[in-house]
């Protein structure tokens, strides 16, 4: 058993005043009150302790949940690839990596969006796209194809649906093949039915009105082809559906790179050299895009009170996904989220409390009276200076504190 003391908390919707938290068991068992003798304490004077933060868009391995929890990002969202609930089974109980959650492959036309991102033949598994195969193949070109492609993701067990709705224009590979509308709405549809939650990949104002249309119930990106108009905020805040803006991967395609991140001895020391290069570059697909328009588009959302989630679209290490790191971007993100118009404690909800609620993660995004422990300790008041939550004095999954 421990407790955490002299603590002013995060509970993942307020601040609460400085008080003690007591974990046992991988949950937590008291918000308040004496500290249960025998127990090992933890004096968090000075620091605040935050629901373990929950990155809602990440492409990831063993490596990166690794590197994930050491930046107490404790749950990764994969939003693509191959941590299925059966696949997953064996890293349950290993809290020495973020814990996972996957829509196994996204459903889109043969040769569509991503595939041109990799050689042909290539397959994503193990540390990254390099073994593993998707236990079925998502293409669709017709409804009758999404329709039948969605129970057998269901089956094989994808904890969401993801539908990729890009024609390639924004990465610099235009007139991919692109779900039509009827094929999307017919997957939808049939996801719903199934009671799944369903998401779309969209960069562009066209594709996010065709999501909206179909009844998504989020959006994995947020459209960087231009700047939002208000017909375009009402149309998603109307549907209800979520945002997951990937602010830092629609930076890194402007051309903005992260190695300010990179060189900050906080990120430094918890990376290694091949994810310190990756960080230091950028995508830089689509130059014209601009992230103050990107920011904009984020605080007019959040003013039209749609939820935002935090995310990255965090992957591999290789020299075409430039300037994003598993946990660290996700520090990235809340700033820019802040810097869109959010307040610290309403960037703070979009890594905790908002996306666990969004994506029906019950036992998480909060500290309360039998929620996980999964926690993070940092120095200073994040709630009023985000950029405090990189001041990392501890992070524990499931009530294991991660060796230092």
């Amino acid at each position: 058993m421990t407790a955490v003391t002299n603590a002013r908390v995060f509970d993942g919707e307020h601040v609460l005043r400085e008080t003690t938290v007591v974990i046992g068991g991988g949950v937590v068992t008291a918000v308040g009150g004496d500290v249960p003798a025998g127990a090992n304490v933890v004096d968090a004077s000075g620091g605040t302790l935050l629901p373990g933060l929950i990155d809602a868009h990440a492409h990831t391995s063993e490596q990166a949940l690794a590197f994930a929890l050491r930046f107490g990002v404790t749950t990764e969202l994969e939003m693509q690839g191959l941590w299925t609930k059966p696949n997953r089974a064996r890293l349950r109980d290993d809290d020495a990596l973020a814990d996972v959650r996957s829509a196994g492959f996204a459903i889109t036309p043969p040769g569509g969006h991503p595939s041109e991102l990799f050689p042909p033949g290539t397959r994503f598994g193990g540390d990254g796209p390099t073994g593993g195969q998707a236990p079925v193949k998502p293409f669709s070109t017709t409804p009758e194809e999404a329709r039948d492609f969605v129970p057998k993701l269901v089956e094989t067990g994808s904890d969401y649906i993801k539908f990729m709705v890009d024609d390639g224009t924004v990465e610099g590979h235009p007139g991919l093949p692109m779900l039509d509308q009827a094929t999307l709405n017919a997957g939808v549809a049939e996801a719903h039915r199934h009671g799944m939650l369903t998401l779309a990949h969209v960069l562009t104002v066209e594709a996010t009105r065709m999501a909206v249309e179909a009844g998504v119930d989020g959006l994995a990106h947020l459209f960087m082809d231009r700047p939002h108009d208000d017909e375009i905020i009402d149309l998603i805040a109307r549907s209800g559906a979520f945002v997951v803006p990937c602010v830092v991967l629609n930076a890194s395609m402007t051309g903005i790179t992260g190695a300010d991140l990179a060189e900050d001895p906080r990120v430094g020391s918890r990376l290694d050299e091949a994810w310190l290069t990756t960080l230091r570059g950028c995508y830089g697909h689509y130059p014209q895009g601009r992230l103050e328009d990107v920011l904009d588009t984020v605080g007019a959302l959040r003013a039209a009170g749609v939820d935002i989630l935090a995310g990255t679209d965090a992957a591999f290490p290789l020299p075409f996904l430039g300037g994003v790191a598993h946990g660290a971007s996700l520090h990235r993100e809340l700033r820019y989220l802040v810097q869109a118009g959010l307040t610290p404690v309403e960037a703070l909800r979009a890594a905790t409390s908002v996306t666990a609620r969004r994506f029906g993660l019950t036992d998480r995004g909060r500290i309360a009276v039998g929620a996980r422990a999964d926690l993070l300790l940092v120095d200073g008041d994040p709630t009023t200076d985000v950029s405090a939550t990189l001041d990392i004095r501890a992070v524990w999954r499931r009530g294991t504190r991660l060796a230092a």
